[in-house]
């Protein structure tokens, strides 16, 4: 699917590694850790991490961001419940 959207298949491979890939802006590697904060069980989003976010966001935009976060973290956990699989929306070249 990202592909579909303009983006690589090497930015894709290397969202692993967003921190430290040049191949992310900063506000792509600060939206990415918060989506990794509100996913990941135990990590917090910080009041000082916040302020990160509102350099780059306004509010309107932070609760839609976090609606979207939200939303996808409830439709993996269903679906993984539920043991539905993956649509395939993305394959790396040469496995198509």
């Amino acid at each position: 699917m990202g592909s579909n959207l303009g983006l690589s298949d090497e930015k894709i491979l290397a969202l692993a590694d967003y921190a430290t890939s040049p191949l992310y802006s900063e506000v792509e590697r600060v939206t990415l850790e918060y989506a990794d904060s509100m996913t990941i069980t135990g990590r917090e989003v910080s009041d000082e991490f916040f302020a990160r976010l509102r350099e780059f966001y306004n509010d309107d935009e932070l609760v839609e961001l976090t609606e979207i976060i939200a939303w996808e973290n409830a439709s993996s956990k269903f679906n993984r419940a539920l043991r539905i699989p993956s649509q395939g929306l993305w394959k790396r070249q040469g496995n198509q």
